[in-house]
């Protein structure tokens, strides 16, 4: 069964910290590019962070979370991750990730269910 997971979501105060992870079964994360999307209450999804794949790894993210999110691929587990920081209110949302075959775009090819990130202020 092809699917993705995704875990580490939570309720943080303005400035903590997560990690997120998306990990995958029944296909290989590196054969696709992965990407990050978030969808706060009564809004449509938001791109947030790429990374392309067959050990290419460029990445990308939007503005609003350049230098506090870290994309990155760990290929020995299948996973890839995403690490904020400095929290702020406005990343509130359900976070997606999702796999596509070159760039990334919802709804993408494969999407998991979605982990809920909090942050209050």
């Amino acid at each position: 069964q092809l699917q993705l997971v995704e875990s580490g979501g939570g309720l943080v105060q303005s400035g903590e910290w997560l990690r997120l992870s998306c990990t995958a079964s029944g296909f290989t994360l590196d054969d696709y590019a992965i990407g990050w999307f978030r969808q706060a209450p009564g809004k449509e999804p938001e791109g947030v962070s790429c990374i392309t794949g067959r050990s290419d790894g460029s990445t990308a993210y939007t503005d609003s979370v350049k230098g506090r999110f870290t994309i990155s691929r760990d290929n020995a587990k299948n996973t890839v991750y995403l690490l904020m920081n400095s929290l702020k209110p406005e990343d509130t949302g359900v976070y997606y990730c999702e796999a596509d075959q070159v760039v990334c775009s919802w709804p993408g090819l494969y999407r998991g269910q979605g982990t809920q990130v909090t942050v209050s202020s």
